[in-house]
């Protein structure tokens, strides 16, 4: 047996007792094991931006995904998705959207720009701040986009029932609920022991 696989089946185990003290049964022990093992896979995935690769690859937009994800924050943040209301995109914002510092989201924006896909104005409250609105060709390939991306979903999910296209959709909101509400009374908690 290779080191890494004894590190791996040591951790397993280690969780296993984790899981087992906690009062879960073989069967969930699995079950939680083998969802882990999904979602590092999901994650993976979405890190690496594989779908949306792929897509780009396909449809020959001369967009680059780090791009493709500017073009998302923008839209995002303009059209008030997760937001309060829409608001005018500021380089800041779209930093904060892609989780990059705003000096590599500027230099993106910069080729969006150059390239059509964005542009550039004046905040209509202070002349002196840039904000970002997508232009016709933006909007175009965020169209495109989301047709390709649902196109590959449903090839995805083409021999799944609709049964089993709603048990995953209750079971992942579910799922991304209970951790929203674990994380926001965690981070309460904490809030308070630090005041």
């Amino acid at each position: 047996m290779s080191q890494s696989n004894k590190a791996i089946e040591e951790w397993q185990a280690s969780v296993a007792t984790l899981l087992q003290a906690r009062g879960r049964s073989a069967p969930a022990i699995e079950a939680l094991m083998d969802f882990e093992a999904a979602m590092f896979r999901f994650h993976r995935r979405i890190a690496k931006g594989e779908l949306m690769a792929l897509a780009l690859r396909r449809l020959d937009l001369n967009v680059e995904p780090a791009q493709f994800q500017a073009l998302t924050a923008v839209a995002r943040i303009q059209y008030g998705v997760g937001r309060d209301a829409p608001v005018a995109p500021t380089i800041g914002m779209i930093a904060e959207e892609m989780s990059l510092d705003p000096s590599r989201a500027s230099r993106i924006v910069a080729d969006l720009v150059v390239s059509g896909h964005v542009k550039r104005g004046a905040a209509q409250d202070d002349g002196r701040k840039s904000v970002i609105a997508l232009s016709d060709l933006g909007r175009s390939v965020l169209s495109t986009m989301r047709d390709a991306k649902w196109e590959m979903l449903l090839d995805v999910f083409s021999d799944w029932s609709d049964t089993d296209l709603q048990a995953l959709s209750e079971v992942l909101t579910r799922y991304l609920d209970d951790s929203e509400a674990f994380m926001v009374d965690k981070l309460a908690q904490d809030t308070l022991k630090a005041g």
